[in-house]
């Protein structure tokens, strides 16, 4: 088991020769606008996984994951000449959800603060059903006392 820190600096430099090269592109036409979000390194060298993302539709997002599954090869090839490691590890593309994950909660902070806005309104006008302080304090008790003795 490898040191965490030799881990995570491994996948740094991973994160950026593989970033570095797709920005010099592929000769692949399907590959769209890629961007290496992150890098994850097992703790024994032998794995990476590389997570990404494609800016445009669905279409773009399967065409730029086959053109990654198609270049990984050349990609593990060129991450074995810049690192300093006896064995070059695997490399998996994953395309990352968090633009996806980022999209929804933005939709349910929106339904959050509509809801917020309808209570709001609806509580603007309304009264209390009963006393507006039902608790009983301490004066309360005294006029109690008071009311028994006599």
């Amino acid at each position: 088991m490898a040191d965490p820190q030799r881990a995570r600096k491994m996948a740094d430099r991973i994160k950026e020769v593989v970033a570095r090269r797709l920005d010099k592109g592929l000769r692949d036409p399907r590959l769209g606008f890629v961007t290496i979000t992150d890098v994850r390194v097992t703790g024994d060298l032998q794995h990476a996984s590389v997570f990404y993302t494609v800016y445009g539709t669905d279409e773009e997002r399967a065409d730029s994951a086959a053109a990654l599954k198609a270049a990984t090869g050349m990609l593990r090839t060129e991450v074995g000449k810049n690192i300093t490691a006896r064995l070059t590890p695997s490399l998996e593309f994953i395309a990352d959800a968090l633009p996806d994950t980022s999209a929804h909660l933005e939709d349910l902070l929106a339904q959050a603060r509509m809801r917020d806005e309808q209570v709001r309104a609806a509580s603007a006008g309304a009264a209390y059903a009963g006393d507006a302080d039902p608790y009983k304090h301490d004066e309360d008790e005294d006029e109690d006392e008071d009311a028994a003795r006599a």
